[in-house]
């Protein structure tokens, strides 16, 4: 709209110098119509090349990542201290809140108990292998015993040297010694089984109960939360005596990262024929009235919400008012005070193709104009 003002402008005072004020032609109907003619049709080729040439849009944001800062933790717990204050810088590390880490303590000191209990039991396998190894051979030499008894008195009894119940008593136990041959096997295969049960080299039930406990150190360490990044924390509310886990899900502060922030403006599709990442690009904040930052293209992003379908049972609607979605471009901004930049602080952008000549002459006085005018709007005093 400026550009289009200040074309205008600077056509009125040519017609006004040549016809009226040094009056090197007439001034007529036709002069008048031709004057008119030319005049619209340079316009709209000023504005058709100032739009593809030297994209602009007033609707840019800082953007900075934000990170909600939600407590972790299964038991409904309650917060003894929050160390950070509403809009406070922190770094990454900082102590944010800390929450009473008495029954997470109590649960460390449980399974560590054990996993003593469980470290001690694998080392019994062994010895319960040996046992069972003692008892198989206990009862293998009962069974040889027996065997031979049974060939013995079969000897005897075909003599008539002992009699026939002697020899089915051995028999019996024979029979009892195979028996207790089986329980040993078996028991020592139970007992090899026990010990065999490991996960990478580890005793099952020794990594069982490691796997508690450090779940248990987890969650002990998360009665303490500190600063992921570099930031601001912003909307906090939590006061010492708030109840968090449990079922609550929703976040008790943000943290506005100081890490990659960036310029995003939104610009009509049919604008954005020319424009390519690492173009040259002019930001105007409107916190900062009469300056210009130097940017640059980083990427288009090629996607808006009307391109998305979310599933559903509902027929797909396209009202006529939206006929088209705006392209987001993101910048970056060639000042390292960006990461002290408000997030959401608004501005305009001009995107400089290198195709724009004389347009980007224009551009550029277009977006200083923009600039210097936020000495005065908001009309609000």
């Amino acid at each position: 709209m400026t550009v289009a003002v200040l074309i205008t402008f600077f056509y009125v005072i040519a017609i006004w110098l040549v016809f009226f004020r040094f009056r090197l032609l007439k001034f007529s109907i036709v002069w008048g119509v031709v004057t008119f003619w030319i005049g619209a049709h340079m316009l709209l080729v000023f504005l058709i090349a100032v739009r593809f040439y030297t994209p602009y849009s007033i609707d840019g944001h800082v953007i900075r990542q934000t990170i909600q800062i939600v407590p972790r933790l299964p038991e409904p717990t309650l917060l003894v201290e929050a160390a950070v204050e509403q809009n406070t810088p922190v770094k990454k590390g900082d102590v944010l809140y800390r929450f009473d880490p008495t029954i997470y303590q109590a649960r460390v000191r449980e399974h560590e108990a054990k996993l003593a209990e469980a470290k001690q039991n694998a080392q019994a396998l062994q010895q319960d292998i040996d046992i069972a190894q003692s008892a198989l051979s206990a009862a293998e030499a009962a069974q040889l015993y027996a065997n031979e008894q049974v060939k013995r008195y079969t000897e005897l009894a075909a003599g008539g040297g002992a009699k026939e119940e002697t020899l089915d008593k051995w028999r019996e136990q024979v029979a009892a010694a195979d028996a207790q041959v089986a329980e040993a096997k078996g028991n020592l295969a139970k007992a090899q089984l026990a010990q065999a049960a490991q996960v990478d080299g580890v005793n099952a039930q020794v990594a069982e109960a490691q796997a508690s406990l450090d779940q248990a150190k987890y969650y002990l360490g998360q009665t303490t939360l500190v600063a992921p990044e570099d930031g601001v924390i912003i909307s906090q509310q939590a006061r010492p005596g708030l109840v968090v886990g449990d079922r609550r899900v929703g976040a008790i502060a943000a943290l506005v990262s100081n890490v990659d922030p960036y310029f995003l403006a939104t610009f009509y599709q049919e604008h954005l024929k020319l424009v390519r990442p690492d173009q040259f690009a002019e930001v105007a904040l409107d916190i900062f009235p009469g300056q210009i930052f130097k940017a640059k293209v980083v990427s288009i992003w090629e996607g808006t919400g009307q391109g998305q379908m979310v599933p559903s049972g509902d027929v797909p609607k396209f009202p006529i008012p939206h006929l088209q979605g705006r392209f987001a471009v993101q910048f970056v901004v060639d000042d390292p005070a960006l990461t002290n930049f408000p997030a959401g602080a608004h501005g305009a952008v001009a995107i400089y193709t290198g195709q724009g000549g004389v347009f980007e002459v224009i551009r550029r006085i277009n977006i200083r104009l923009y600039s210097f005018m936020n000495f005065l709007f908001p009309l609000d005093i």
